[in-house]
């Protein structure tokens, strides 16, 4: 119908390979999927519908004979009972009303006995009368293993036991009062499925059990009690019968027997959901499934009118339509769910968890990826990226949803998981696979990966909430030393408080300007002795906290961006006491936060300008992070600083990467040695040759090289022979306020005055 004579040959295959075939592949791959997706959920519902009703039945006749044992125990242990059946002759006008019609008429048991020592039966009610011994014995032979075990228990003072019972009759055992004396099955009873139960008739002290009546209860399980069991479980038309055979459109269960052997078989004409859903759905889809085909003839039918060109141009749209579909959802790098689409997923799961569902979100971190970017570039960073992100996506299951947040932060989200277990067994798993080397650059790279961990709906169902929790364990992760993982706890959200308090304290005291103090330490030449220089150590005298130092405070002062505040506040006060003291230089702390801002160099040479200072008297300490910063704004702070006249100090070297390619990239005038290095001296070769090696490089460059935490004579002199020029510590003095530093130059300038 397509072709014509006039359509060249080379048009009509490219047609047909193009779009007719892919077309028709479509068509059949959606009514294949159609029909055994449609299939596949009838038949599944069809099963699980099955199930469940097969268990109700089951479940309904094993807890009929636990029923009757707690009913009999009613009667059983009635003390006017043993005193109504001790006199001579029996009430049985009195035994009607009270045994025979309160067991039929409240527990609706079918048949009551009492016999007693014997085997004889005394009493017997049935429907509204009295029975005849006998009419028991009709009864007898099924009932008689029954009242044998328990005459047998009775003999001896104790119960049946319970591992040589039935599952029905184990059950009962377990859940009665110690001194109740029965047994309880699911047996036959005149060829009837029944749920039987026979119990020594006791009150108080026993006295001698082997003499005492025995209680015996029937209720049958056919009849009255499958219309009940059919009302209460919606189960349609159960039947007992003691042939296997069913009928068209049945289900069975069998009926145990107390020795767990089939005696007789309950039928039911199950709910099949699923058939009832393929009825209705079926038409409805093979309909769908006629219109598309009939709209795709159209559709190909137009294409081939409107010619090649008209074809290419909407295959073209449809793939890039599907290109920017995929990209709205998905991270470019990684091809895993972005942010957008995570949050949509985790809505649908915290709807389920409200209805009682659980689910587990983790946030993730790659551990050291910063240094990776830094020293083998961006193009290794984005490798390592797509291989965390592979790797993660082989260790969790197809339901559960990885997604890639931004950078080097990921997030999970495993759906229906509760036991703490399984998600230890994640978290392991992920932490294993990370210290997995990564391949980058044709160099083994490791880093490590932390994880917080929110177990929902366990802290809240609020989605901005619980996000926040899993940052909140996941920064607990990296502060107790990173490659772990943590669960939120309510006690991490207050520790969180605790730092929002101080950073509200913080603000009120540098906006009143009266709790924070500028001490000084001193810095003395190696050689002489003599002190050369201070370094200015802020103090916070909190009024309700008392004496807090730096390392409580700082962090909480970078996280907010106060630090630009403290630190230039700092500076101005060690700007005025340098002026006036004009033979000695001042250290300053600069955070690697400070330099974020452009105009910070601006900043710093008119705060010593206005505190009259020369800028030469300034030593600023930076840590390695501001030289491995690509960022050109700290490229340009520090040369600017520089000319300025401000010395620049590297803090801590020793424990980043210490790299040459920065030293001779940035001009800076001195190193500083790390105290972790000074601490060890004299205990740790280690130690001393990386001191060594420190001064070596410094001097080598043409660089100062000061040694901090010095606290004993040895390692000032190990320091001195080591070639350091300065040495900073305890030894010589403590961070003193400022109304201490003459007292300080005064009494103590040189080293062989030290104590």
């Amino acid at each position: 119908m397509l072709q014509s004579s006039g359509d060249p040959p080379s048009f009509r295959r490219q047609f047909q390979r193009q779009i007719l075939t892919p077309i028709s592949i479509v068509i059949f791959a959606i009514v294949l999927v159609a029909a055994f997706g449609l299939y596949w959920a009838a038949s599944t519902s069809n099963a699980v519908s099955l199930e469940r009703q097969a268990d109700i039945t089951r479940r309904g006749l094993i807890s009929s004979a636990d029923q009757l044992s707690y009913e009999q125990q009613v009667i059983g242990r009635w003390d006017e009972l043993s005193q109504r059946l001790s006199a001579v002759p029996f009430d049985t006008k009195w035994l009607d009303a009270h045994v025979g019609a309160s067991a039929i008429g409240m527990f609706r048991h079918d048949i009551i006995f009492i016999v007693d020592h014997t085997g004889r039966p005394v009493y017997g009610y049935d429907s509204g009368q009295s029975l005849s011994r006998e009419r028991f014995a009709v009864f007898a032979a099924d009932l008689k293993p029954m009242v044998d075990a328990v005459r047998a228990q009775a003999a001896v003072g104790r119960r049946p036991d319970a591992d040589n019972a039935s599952p029905a009759a184990r059950r009962s055992t377990e859940l009665t009062q110690a001194d109740t004396i029965y047994a309880s099955y699911t047996t036959q009873v005149d060829g009837r499925p029944a749920a039987a139960g026979a119990m020594l008739i006791t009150s108080g002290a026993r006295g001698n059990a082997s003499n005492a009546p025995i209680l015996v209860s029937v209720r049958f399980l056919d009849g009255t009690f499958l219309r009940e069991l059919s009302a209460w479980s919606l189960i349609d038309s159960p039947r007992y019968s003691r042939s296997p055979v069913a009928r068209p459109g049945e289900a069975t269960v069998p009926f145990l027997n107390e020795r767990g052997k089939p005696v007789g078989y309950i039928f039911w004409k199950p709910e099949l959901p699923g058939s009832r859903i393929l009825g209705v759905l079926g038409p409805l889809v093979a309909t769908l499934i006629l219109v598309m085909i009939s709209l795709m003839g159209l559709l190909v039918r137009s294409l081939w009118r409107s010619g090649h060109t008209l074809a290419g141009l909407v295959v073209d749209l449809r793939a890039s339509e599907a290109q920017a579909q995929h990209l709205a959802f998905h991270d470019v790098l990684t091809g895993l769910p972005n942010r957008a689409l995570f949050e949509g997923r985790l809505e649908q799961a915290l709807a389920r968890a409200r209805r009682g569902e659980s689910c587990t979100i983790l946030a993730l971190d790659l551990d050291r990826f910063k240094q990776v970017n830094d020293t083998l570039g961006h193009s290794a960073g984005d490798t390592l990226i797509r291989e965390f992100a592979a790797r993660l996506s082989r260790i969790v299951r197809a339901m559960d949803t990885v997604a890639r947040i931004g950078g080097d932060e990921f997030t999970i989200l495993l759906c229906d998981t509760s036991r703490v277990e399984d998600i230890d067994l994640v978290c392991e798993r992920i932490l294993a696979a990370v210290r997995q080397p990564f391949e980058l650059l044709g160099s083994a790279v490791y880093v490590g990966v932390s994880i917080g961990v929110v177990l929902v709906p366990d802290v809240g169902t609020d989605r901005g909430d619980l996000m926040r929790k899993a940052d909140i364990a996941l920064y607990r992760a990296k502060s107790e030393g990173r490659d772990c993982y943590r669960t939120f706890t309510p006690s991490m959200d207050e520790t969180i408080k605790l730092r929002s308090e101080i950073e509200e304290d913080l603000r009120r005291a540098l906006a009143n300007g009266n709790e924070l103090e500028v001490h000084y330490q001193a810095e003395v030449d190696a050689a002489t002795g003599t002190i050369v220089g201070l370094e200015a150590l802020v103090r916070w005298l909190h009024p309700t906290r008392g004496l807090m130092l730096p390392e409580q405070f700082i962090p909480i002062a970078e996280e907010t961006g106060l630090i630009s505040v403290l630190g230039e506040g700092v500076l101005a006060e060690a700007c005025r006491v340098a002026r006036n003291c004009p033979g000695l230089f001042i250290a300053v702390n600069l955070s690697a936060i400070q330099f974020r801002s452009s105009d910070l160099a601006v900043r710093l040479i008119a705060i010593a300008r206005n505190a009259g200072c020369d800028p030469r008297q300034i030593e600023l300490e930076l840590t390695e992070s501001v030289l491995l910063d690509e960022d050109d704004t700290a490229r340009t702070t520090l040369i600017a600083l520089r000319e300025a006249g401000f010395r620049i100090a590297l803090d801590d070297f020793g424990t980043g990467y210490s790299s040459l390619s920065y030293l001779r990239e940035f001009k800076v005038d001195k190193i500083k040695i790390d105290r972790s290095f000074t601490q060890n001296l004299g205990h740790d070769a280690e130690a001393a040759a990386i001191v060594t090696s420190v001064v070596t490089l410094g001097h080598a460059m043409g660089l100062t090289v000061t040694a901090e935490g010095v606290e004993s004579r040895a390692q000032m002199q190990l320091l001195a022979a080591a070639g350091c020029n300065e040495l900073q510590g305890f030894l010589f003095s403590r961070a003193l306020p400022e109304n201490a530093i003459a007292a300080l130059l005064a009494s103590n300038a040189k080293l062989r005055d030290v104590a």
